[in-house]
């Protein structure tokens, strides 16, 4: 396999076997393999309705199921989590549900319906690289001022390392101290780049070491180990040990988006080495050998899951949308004047001029 994935954390060996100590029990390690049994079943879906032109482009997350379940399982409900454009599964573990995720690819959705005094505690996908990682230090620097007992994770590729907002970011938490944890999910490329050509740096976790703080890097195939080392990040961070930088190193099964062809550029060997340690085999394989996970569990799982998925899409295409002067409603708390005007010299029927 890849040298990149040498020298991790892990509670699984490539295999599924346990080779490190279990923190988690048997109805908790099952609930993170149905939610990324659900993860991928989505994920199938969504190229689908792609490929039918029912929804825009897609950027798939085959084969990073492990580390988003892992990072977002971790998380309590009052804790913060800033997403990137490929973290579906990070949405269906905080609980979101998939006719929201969906409708924000159709265009037509915003991810969570609140009421009017609710927390926003999981924001919406940035998909500009790496903006979102300022927004999670200060967020985290608002908290500790509060004295909220909180702490906010921000998921980003390893492309994002390359962007300014990174070492922005990283060194604002590093100053003030702030509970934040970075977490990149390194799967090898950021679009047709691999890592070795955008950073000279040995590892992405070590980045941290500039900034004055601990640096992990754990098997990002490895829902359970991910699960562990996020957890004891944000378990540090409330309790005043400041950001962690998590490099979870995993692999990109599928293309960028779907209007990518990753063959131009990607050793489709390397992919196949990398399919020997894909995170839901190795998880079915630990279920089985640890609490006896059966032909029929997977039967079930996977029946639940295309379920699921079947009764997301129904519901997020029969959605009747939004009408355009809503557009409007949410820059400002007080509608300035030429909004006011934008909004009068809309046509009565939205398709005239279109």
């Amino acid at each position: 396999m890849s040298s990149e994935a040498e020298n991790l954390v892990r509670v699984m060996s490539p295999g599924g076997s346990a080779v490190g100590d279990r923190k988690l029990g048997e109805t908790a390690a099952k609930a993170l393999y149905e939610s990324m049994v659900l993860a991928r079943t989505f994920d199938e879906k969504a190229i689908s309705l792609h490929r039918q032109g029912r929804i825009g482009t897609y950027a798939p997350m085959r084969g990073q199921e492990a580390a988003q379940v892992g990072a977002a399982a971790a998380l309590s409900d009052p804790d913060y989590l800033f997403p990137t454009y490929r973290d579906h599964a990070m949405f269906v573990e905080r609980g979101i549900d998939l006719r929201e995720v969906l409708l924000h690819l159709l265009g037509d959705g915003q991810y969570v319906d609140r009421e009017e005094g609710d927390d926003l505690t999981t924001f919406t996908s940035a998909i500009p690289i790496a903006t979102q990682l300022p927004h999670a230090v200060g967020v985290g620097m608002a908290a500790k001022y509060r004295g909220d007992d909180v702490a906010s994770l921000v998921s980003f590729g390893d492309g994002a390392t390359s962007e300014g907002d990174f070492h922005e970011g990283m060194n604002f938490a590093g100053v003030f101290d702030t509970p934040t944890v970075f977490f990149c999910q390194n799967n090898g490329y950021a679009i047709s780049v691999p890592r070795e050509r955008q950073t000279a740096s040995a590892t992405i976790a070590q980045k941290a070491k500039a900034y004055g703080f601990e640096g992990v890097r754990v098997d990002g195939n490895d829902v359970f180990a991910v699960h562990d080392v996020v957890s004891e990040a944000l378990e540090k961070a409330k309790n005043g040990g400041g950001p962690t930088l998590i490099e979870a190193v995993t692999y990109r099964r599928g293309a960028h988006t779907t209007t990518d062809d990753p063959s131009v550029y990607r050793d489709e060997d390397d992919a196949a080495d990398w399919l020997q340690e894909d995170p839901l085999d190795r998880s079915r394989t630990y279920l089985e050998e640890e609490f006896g996970w059966s032909d029929e569990d997977q039967e079930a799982v996977e029946q639940w899951a295309t379920e699921e998925v079947a009764r997301a899409v129904e519901a997020a295409e029969d959605h009747t949308g939004y009408e355009p002067e809503e557009m409007f409603e949410h820059a400002y708390e007080e509608m300035p004047a030429q909004l006011r005007e934008q909004r009068r010299q809309l046509p009565e029927d939205p398709q005239v001029g279109h």
